[in-house]
């Protein structure tokens, strides 16, 4: 028993306390006996009470609040395999005549419960009119609740067993479809913001394609716009439990929020909900942790993320709570939490070390090709504008290039002839991304000084992309974060064969720049004569000997060996 005990005679508690002896049969939603039982001790102690049961009819939890409501404590997962709803239902008593409350109709959205039950009690301490509600698994002319009414219990009619069955039959039979082929975690994408509509709506664009990239379904979008975010939900009470009457209904299992959520934010909204939550920062930080392969970029994704977790990590049961210590120790010792975070700290020293040494390697792999002044092109831009596919378009090379966001992280560096016999080297980098986590920025600092040691950046823009605009934008803004504002940039429009013709050259010429389509190797001399041009600007032309060229061709083979950092 919970709630608001404080005041109580013994003789109430133990009548409250009988409560739990009360098992009703499974198809009935409530019996006479039980609400008489409920009517009476709340008239008398004037204060709600209320009762969970479960699908067998057995009381699970007895609740006592005050004159206005009860407060429902955290419920364990007691689903039963293939269920969608809680597997409880919730009776409770209201003293002043009142139907279901909006907080009622919360509790039943948030919780997933079966059903609830409001209970009038009359001014001689008698059960009165039942009002009940429960979740439709579909949305029916805007409406998320069916009702239940009856103006004494003893006139219900209702097999409430079958009705629990049909709802669980009916969000199964919804869930699947689609589900039989597609494996995939089902996401809902939420968007809360004050900007104009049209930038939060491709801001969600591009959070569904990261989504995709990470291998997630995505059910349903929701944006919301506000004066002012919530402090604490971000998004409205109202709102929120619309968002997890949705989840239900498309059977959602990950929400994805397209913000920078703090942790209490995190811990508000998860204590609404029985999803996983997560924000935009960690599912970036998810699609680094799938597509790294090399060593090097395994640790920095593993900072990154840790950076990430240490702030967010909480109690969230009540190991977390213990405290540990031996014999012969001085107090207590330390609680799980503390633990927990002294790990992640040493971890991340330990990180640190090792990516120092790893920039120190690369700083050795790079020095042939420094002492022999041969010139660096790094090629930079956002995230699937087709980097990599012009990395093996120029130089023949089998980069993995795929139509996706962050298909690849570890930089590749190719040698590249221009035609009139001047070799280059050409490396590809990681993709940037509008607002791109800053633990993120800090952890691929050993990847981006491939940037430090350029001679001329080639900034690749996808023209065929509506907000290209304001991914030049993001770039430059990332560009000038390192400190790299003042290189050289060439800017490269490119996938000239999806826009209009006049518009790519339009384009080009405003910003001095070239139209190529990364997939037809026919479209790149006029990107060729610019490159040699410009290098032959920057750099003098140095005849290497042929010793020099074998110690260069030797160092940028090994960079290339699999399994090799570079």
């Amino acid at each position: 028993m919970q709630g608001n005990l404080a005041g109580l005679k013994t003789q109430q508690i133990r009548r409250l306390e009988r409560l739990y002896r009360r098992k009703i049969p499974p198809a009935r939603l409530l019996t006479p006996e039980l609400a008489r039982q409920l009517a009476e001790i709340s008239h008398e102690i004037k204060r709600q009470v209320g009762i969970l049961l479960d699908r067998q009819g057995a009381p699970a939890l007895v609740l006592v609040g005050d004159h206005k409501g009860l407060v429902i404590p955290p419920l364990k997962r007691e689903r039963q395999a293939g269920a969608r709803l809680k597997g409880l239902r919730l009776i409770h008593t209201h003293l002043k005549g009142e139907p279901l409350s909006q907080d009622d109709l919360m509790d039943l959205a948030l919780l997933r419960l079966d059903c609830i039950v409001a209970l009038e009690t009359t001014p001689q301490g008698l059960p009165g009119r039942l009002h009940g509600a429960y979740l439709l698994p579909q949305r029916v002319e805007e409406r998320d609740w069916g009702f239940i009414e009856a103006e004494h219990i003893s006139l219900l009619e209702l097999d409430f067993a079958a009705l629990v069955q049909s709802l669980e039959e009916e969000l199964a039979r919804l869930s699947r479809t689609g589900l039989e082929q597609d494996r995939r975690e089902r996401a809902m994408l939420i968007g809360v913001t004050t900007k104009p509509r049209r930038v939060a709506e491709d801001s969600l664009m591009e959070l569904r394609e990261l989504a995709g990239s990470a291998g997630l379904q995505v059910v349903d979008v929701i944006l919301q716009q506000r004066q002012r975010i919530d402090a604490r939900f971000l998004m409205g009470r109202g709102k929120l439990m619309d968002l997890v009457i949705r989840a239900l209904q498309a059977d959602a299992d990950l929400l994805v929020f397209d913000a920078d959520l703090n942790p209490s934010q995190v811990r508000s909204i998860t204590d609404f909900t029985e999803l996983k939550v997560i924000d935009r920062t960690q599912l970036i930080l998810d699609i680094f942790a799938q597509r790294a392969r090399s060593r090097e970029g395994k640790l920095q994704v593993e900072m990154a993320q840790l950076k990430y977790l240490l702030p967010r990590l909480m109690g969230r049961d009540d190991a977390l709570s213990r405290l540990t210590g031996g014999i012969g120790g001085r107090g207590p010792g330390e609680t799980k939490l503390e633990i927990d975070r002294r790990r992640v700290r040493e971890r991340l020293h330990r990180l640190t070390q090792e990516l120092d040494q790893v920039r120190a390697e690369r700083r050795v792999r790079r020095g042939p090709r420094q002492r022999h002044g041969l010139p660096i092109i790094s090629i930079v831009g956002y995230t699937n504008a087709g980097k990599s596919t012009l990395l093996n378009t120029l130089t023949r090379s089998e980069v993995v290039a795929e139509n996706r966001l962050f298909a690849t992280l570890d930089p590749t560096s190719r040698r590249l002839r221009f035609p009139k016999e001047r070799e280059v080297i050409i490396t590809d980098t990681v993709g940037f991304i509008r607002d791109l986590p800053q633990d993120l920025l800090e952890a691929f600092k050993a990847t981006l000084e491939e940037l430090e040691d350029a001679d001329l950046l080639l900034h690749v823009i996808d023209l065929s992309n509506p907000r290209f605009e304001e991914q030049m934008q993001a770039v430059d803004s990332i560009l000038a974060s390192l400190d790299l504002a003042g290189k050289p940039v060439l800017k490269v429009f490119n996938k000239m064969d999806l826009v209009d013709p006049e518009a790519a050259a339009w384009h080009s010429r405003q910003h001095d720049g070239v139209a190529i389509s990364a997939v037809d190797p026919g479209t790149l001399e006029p990107l060729l004569t610019r490159l040699e041009e410009t290098i032959d600007r920057i750099l003098p032309r140095q005849s290497l000997s042929s010793s020099e060229q074998e110690a260069v061709t030797a160092a940028l083979q090994e960079r290339d060996k699999p399994g090799v950092l570079h």
